[in-house]
C-alpha cells in the first residue's frame, strides 16, 4: 500500500493508492546510497540565481544559486556515505519565498513524498515506511512511475530564499559555507539541510502526535520504537487517546531502539542536573530548566541542600524580585533557596537581587502553564549562585506546600545525577521532544532539548552544531538504523 505525503507549507496532497504487487528483494547486502538533488527552481531564481558570490567556507561556486546547490549536494553526499541502498534516493529541492516577518521566519522543511506498507522486504507488517527506506528494504524501486519532473521522487525539500532580507528575519541570512563555521547572526544552511534530509529519510512518525490517530489506520515504523514508561507501552500498543497523552507528557517518551541505546553513552554527556523538593505533598523530583548564567550544576560536587524561602512582593502573592528585596523578604531567603516568580524583569535581575539578599540559590516559577521549563537566559558575570526554572504547575505545588504547616519545613536539593546521561533515562533510552502544549511540526519527531551535547535532530537550530549525523557526535544515523537503514 502507498500513501502520498506531499506536505508543502499548507499546499498539502494526501491520497491513498491501491496496494502494489512487487517482486522480492535480492539477498545481497546493498551498497552505498546515491542521493540525487533535483533542481525544482525556475530559471533565474533559487538554485538558478545568477548573482555573483565570493568563495566562503570551502564553497567555491561562483553564484548564489550555485553555492546553494553545492551545499545541498554536500549534505546529500554526507548522508550517502552513511546509508546503504541499491536504489538512488531522489530529492526534489527548491529555494523559494516562504512565510516570514522582520523578526521571524520559516527556514525550510523536508519530508517523505510517499510512504509504503506491506511490500516484500518490509520488516514489520501493516506499518508505514518512508519511500526511500521502503526502496532500500525492497532492494528495488517499488514505485518506478516518474514524476512530472521526469524523476521518481522520494523526498521534497524547500528552503526560504528571502531569509535575511529586511522583511524576513532581517540580517540573519543563510551561511553557505561547508565548514559549519557560520558567523554570529547567520544560520548555517548545511546543518539545517542535514536535519531536514534526516526527516525525509524517515526521522518522523506519520501518526498524529496531537490526536494519536494513525495514518489510514496503520502505525509508522517509528511507533514500534516509541516507549512511554508512564504507560509501560509502545505507541503501537496504545489507543489514540493514550498516544495523544504521551505526546504532551514532557521528558517521558523514549526511543527504544537498540542501536541508539548502544551508542548513547558514546555521544551524550554523563550526568544531568536535578531538583528534588521535600515538604507536605511533595517529596519528588521536578523537571527544571537551568540558567545560562552563574555557576552550572555540572558535577557531583555541586550538590546544594537548603530550606526554601518564598519572596512575596506583589499584592497577588507573587514575588517578582525585580527590585532589591525588602527586609522581610531578605530575612525569608537568607541562607536558603529563594522561590521567585517569572515576569516583568529579566532572570538575571531576579537572581542578583536574591543573591544580594543572601540566598544560596534561586528557583524561578514559570507564569504560563506547560512544560518542560525552558532554560533561563541572560548574562551577568557577577552572579555567583545557581538558578533553575520550574513549571507553573510545580511552582504552584511548591507554594501550596510552603503554606502548609510543617514540623520540618520545605527543602530543595540541587544535584548532578551522574547515573543518567544528559537527555536519557537510567537505561540510556533517549528522550523524544514532547512538550505541553503540543508543538505542531516539532513534537514527537525530534530528540528532546535536554540532550547534551546538542543533537542534530532537536527541534531548534543550535549554534555551532557539528557537521555530523552519527556517533560519536550525533545519534541521527543510529536511529535510522533502528528503523531499518
Amino acid at each position: 500500500m502507498r500513501t502520498d505525503l506531499l506536505k508543502h507549507l499548507g499546499r498539502g496532497l494526501l491520497a491513498v493508492a491501491a496496494a502494489s504487487c512487487l517482486t522480492l528483494a535480492h539477498g545481497r547486502s546493498p551498497g552505498p546510497a546515491v542521493i540525487q538533488i533535483v533542481n525544482g527552481n525556475e530559471p533565474g531564481i533559487g538554485f538558478n540565481d545568477p548573482s555573483p558570490a565570493l568563495p566562503v567556507g570551502g564553497n567555491t561556486a561562483a553564484t548564489v544559486g550555485g553555492q546553494r546547490l553545492a551545499v545541498f549536494q554536500y549534505a546529500a553526499n554526507l548522508w550517502g556515505t552513511k546509508l546503504k541502498s541499491d536504489v538512488p534516493i531522489t530529492i526534489l529541492s527548491t529555494f523559494e519565498p516562504l512565510p516570514c516577518t522582520a523578526t521571524g521566519a520559516t527556514l525550510g522543511a523536508a519530508g517523505a513524498i510517499s510512504v509504503w506498507s506491506d511490500f516484500p522486504g518490509a520488516e514489520k507488517p501493516g506499518t508505514w515506511y518512508s519511500s526511500a527506506l521502503a526502496n532500500k528494504l525492497a532492494g528495488e524501486d517499488i514505485d518506478p512511475v516518474p514524476s512530472p519532473t521526469g524523476d521518481d521522487l522520494d523526498i521534497v525539500a524547500f528552503f526560504n530564499s528571502d531569509l535575511g532580507q529586511p522583511d524576513c528575519l532581517a540580517g540573519s541570512g543563510f551561511y553557505l559555507g561547508l565548514d559549519g563555521l557560520a558567523p554570529a547572526g547567520q544560520i548555517d544552511l548545511l546543518t539545517t539541510i542535514l536535519h531536514e534530509f534526516g526527516h525525509g529519510l524517515g526521522f518522523q512518525t506519520f501518526t498524529s502526535g496531537r490526536t494519536g490517530n494513525q495514518l489510514a489506520g496503520q502505525p509508522s515504523i517509528w511507533d514500534h520504537y516509541l516507549y512511554d514508561p508512564a504507560q509501560n507501552k509502545t505507541w503501537v500498543k496504545m489507543t489514540a487517546a493514550e498516544r495523544a497523552t504521551s505526546g504532551i507528557t514532557p521528558r517521558n517518551l523514549q526511543w527504544y531502539g537498540n542501536t541508539v541505546i548502544g551508542k548513547a553513552a558514546a555521544v551524550l554527556d554523563r550526568g544531568t542536573p536535578e531538583l528534588f523538593l521535600t515538604g507536605p505533598g511533595l517529596d519528588r523530583n521536578v523537571l527544571i530548566g537551568t540558567a545560562l548564567f552563574g555557576p552550572q550544576i555540572d558535577s557531583r560536587d555541586d550538590q546544594l541542600s537548603a530550606q526554601i524561602g518564598q519572596v512575596v512582593d506583589q499584592v497577588n502573592g507573587t514575588g517578582l524580585a525585580c527590585t532589591p528585596l525588602s527586609a522581610a523578604n531578605a530575612a525569608a531567603v537568607r541562607g536558603k533557596i529563594a522561590l521567585v516568580d517569572r515576569g516583568t524583569c529579566g532572570f538575571t535581575v531576579k537572581v542578583k537581587n536574591a543573591q544580594d539578599a543572601g540566598a544560596r540559590a534561586v528557583i524561578v516559577s514559570d507564569n504560563v502553564p506547560g512544560g518542560p521549563p525552558p532554560d533561563l537566559g541572560g548574562v551577568d558575570p557577577t552572579i555567583t549562585i545557581p538558578a533553575v526554572r520550574v513549571s507553573l504547575e510545580d511552582g504552584t505545588a511548591l507554594k501550596a506546600s510552603l503554606a502548609t504547616p510543617s514540623k520540618f519545613g520545605n527543602y530543595g536539593v540541587l544535584s548532578f545525577n551522574t547515573q543518567k546521561l544528559a537527555g536519557a533515562d537510567y537505561g540510556k533510552r533517549v528522550f523524544m521532544f514532547t512538550p505541553n502544549p503540543f508543538q505542531q511540526g516539532s513534537s514527537v519527531s525530534h530528540f528532546d532539548t535536554s540532550a547534551k551535547p546538542n543533537l542534530l535532530m532537536e527541534p531548534f537550530l543550535n549554534a555551532g552544531q557539528p557537521i555530523a549525523v552519527s556517533a560519536p557526535k550525533d545519534l541521527t544515523f543510529e536511529l535510522l538504523k533502528d528503523i531499518g537503514w
